[in-house]
């Protein structure tokens, strides 16, 4: 199964798309079912900042429940079909990612970030890079107004985040905390809104969060962080050749390339 080409297109543009109803429901149901058992058993308020900044639910990130969503759907099919067939770790674990209401009003601003540098509380070492080649993203509940825990991206970053690293060096990603940016001017960010089983494909390069939730409802989805199977011998190779790892991406970038190398 491949991700068409349009769809192909808009990742190359913007550095992520949307796949509407890639899970089924009986997945998405079964999911929601295991991490709400959990939640009955409590959660432990002095670990919140933990579970927000790397998984709530840790006992359920290796389960079929949260694992099959990826690995038995077409996800698995769509993402290789960009990356390349057999180019993938396995994965093994997910990202059972919860947003609760706030009472804030107006909401906190957004907040960018790139993921697998260091923070406090993310169990990133300093001076550590943990990148990796594809977010993937998979919306358990519905999303469908803005800062109500959306995935939100910064469209086109990835590109120009490429130029500046490779006109300054990758140094910039060893540095300094994970919610600051490279110093470049920021596109306005997109709020995507979703329902339960759409998948969502983020190249790692885009600068995304999560949108502060002030609606009534708890959002949950859960998150893989696809990794090419040479990516530890050149991950900061990747961050100046953004589709170094996209196998089923480069014709499209090359074609996409050409006039911006005749303007």
């Amino acid at each position: 199964m491949n991700l068409p080409h349009a769809q192909k297109v808009e990742f190359y543009e913007k550095g992520y798309v949307h796949i509407p109803g890639a899970v089924p429901a009986v997945m998405v149901d079964a999911a929601v079912k295991a991490i709400n058992h959990s939640f009955g058993n409590g959660i432990d308020p002095a670990r919140m900042i933990n579970f927000q900044a790397r998984s709530f639910c840790p006992e359920l990130r290796q389960a079929p429940e949260i694992t099959d969503l990826y690995n038995r759907t077409p996800v698995k099919a769509l993402a290789e079909s960009m990356i390349g067939a057999g180019k993938v770790n396995p994965v093994t674990a997910g990202q059972i990612a919860v947003r609760f209401p706030l009472l804030d009003d107006p909401p906190p601003a957004l907040r960018p970030h790139l993921d697998g540098r260091y923070s406090p509380d993310n169990g990133v070492p300093q001076g550590d890079l943990l990148s990796f080649t594809l977010l993937v993203g998979i919306a358990l509940s519905e999303v469908t107004t803005d800062y109500a825990g959306n995935l939100v991206a910064w469209p086109g970053t990835h590109r120009l985040f490429e130029q500046y690293f490779r006109e300054n060096g990758t140094d910039f990603m060893k540095r300094g905390d994970a919610d600051e940016m490279p110093p470049v001017e920021m596109p306005q960010p997109q709020m995507m809104t979703a329902r339960p089983g759409d998948a969502f494909f983020v190249h790692y390069q885009v600068a995304h969060t999560a949108a502060p939730n002030v609606s009534p409802h708890p959002r949950y989805a859960i998150y893989f962080r696809l990794s090419h199977v040479d990516h530890k011998t050149q991950l900061f190779e990747t961050l100046t050749d953004i589709w170094l790892e996209w196998e089923g991406m480069r014709e499209i970038a090359a074609q996409r390339r050409v006039p911006e190398r005749a303007s």
